[in-house]
């Protein structure tokens, strides 16, 4: 099944500027059975970590975060680009491939000492997934895993996680060496 939902996935050629090879994961979940199976291991990963809450960063993220969470029975928090939540926040820099950002949270996202299991669509070279776990621990919060649906592998993301957080626990579903 891996390889059926690995075959899903587009790269869209220079998107969003030349050079980039953009993998496109909507086809993943418009197909009923490999969203289905998506989630599944996604959720079968996350109980083991025994989250109090789950964590999903804008916006793709929040397609893998939401049902996670709702399987466990859990709370969801969002972590969103600057400038897009309506109460008080607490903020950290995001730099990305593409530009330098802030992810944001609802300064009660998360509670001091809360168990947080953070979910995004992909890691790339792991910038965005240092700035969420660092937003959850600016915010008392203790990240417990890290998962997304892809790993761009040759871009190194999982390894500067880890030289970054080295107790992170990162889970990837489908891998591209290239």
């Amino acid at each position: 099944m891996i390889e059926t939902v690995k075959s899903k996935i587009c790269e869209v050629k220079d998107f969003p500027k030349p050079g980039i090879g953009f993998k496109d994961i909507t086809p993943v979940v418009q197909d009923p059975e490999c969203y289905r199976y998506a989630i599944s291991r996604m959720t079968s990963w996350a109980r083991k970590k025994k989250p109090q809450v789950i964590a999903g960063i804008e916006s793709r993220g929040f397609l893998f975060a939401a049902p996670v969470a709702h399987r466990l029975g859990l709370g969801l928090t969002i972590i969103r680009k600057k400038g897009k939540l309506p109460r008080q926040t607490v903020s950290v820099r995001a730099p990305n491939e593409y530009a330098v950002e802030h992810f944001e949270m609802h300064a009660d996202g998360v509670e001091p000492g809360q168990r947080v299991l953070i979910i995004d669509d992909l890691i790339a070279t792991g910038s965005s997934s240092i700035s969420a776990i660092n937003l959850v621990k600016k915010l008392g919060g203790k990240p417990v895993g890290f998962a997304a649906l892809v790993e761009l592998v040759f871009l190194r993301g999982v390894e500067n996680i880890k030289r970054v957080h080295p107790e992170a626990e990162v889970f990837t579903l489908i891998k591209f060496e290239e």
